[in-house]
């Protein structure tokens, strides 16, 4: 019988994973790991954009997932040039808390487990780590693939995934 499990808050998890995150030294927190490497030029930008610097500068800790550059590439045409536009800076902010869970989940938490996990957006993502996938991954969260996953940082961990996750947003 398959498993599921719920997590509202995050905390379980958050215990769990603190202690790996604690070993790293400060300045290298998860934006500053976003900065250094070219393949999230992106994802700094919509960061920057959307006011959450801040917010994922914190202690933490948290999971960050993390799309590349090639994901957002896949988007509709104009889809992040309209996103980086001031005026659209509340549902900027509502597609990239999406991507973040309270809580260091690391890859080794979810292998063999499916697992409903709360975003800071509020709505939950499908991490699943009961099969593999494209590029070999082991894990999934919703339809994207874990590319390179548990990228410690000092306030949490980050997983590399191949598409830019999109929540359910209420009709205007």
């Amino acid at each position: 019988m398959q498993r599921r499990f719920v997590l509202k808050s995050g905390l379980a998890l958050a215990a769990l994973g603190a202690a790996g995150c604690a070993q790293q030294e400060e300045g290298n927190d998860i934006v500053d790991i976003v900065e250094s490497d070219p393949r999230f030029s992106t994802l700094l930008a919509a960061i920057a954009a959307s006011g959450l610097e801040p917010e994922l500068r914190s202690p933490g800790p948290m999971t960050v997932f993390a799309p590349v550059d090639d994901a957002f590439n896949e988007l509709p045409s104009r889809f992040v040039a309209q996103a980086l536009l001031p005026e659209n800076r509340d549902l900027l902010q509502e597609v990239l808390k999406y991507h973040v869970v309270p809580g260091a989940i690391t890859s080794d938490q979810v292998i063999g487990q499916r697992l409903s996990v709360e975003t800071l957006e509020g709505s939950n993502v499908i991490v699943d780590g009961r099969s593999g996938g494209k590029y070999g991954a082991t894990v999934r969260v919703n339809d994207a693939n874990v590319i390179q996953p548990d990228i410690i940082a000092s306030n949490g961990v980050i997983h590399v995934i191949d598409k830019v996750l999109i929540p359910a947003l209420p009709e205007s």
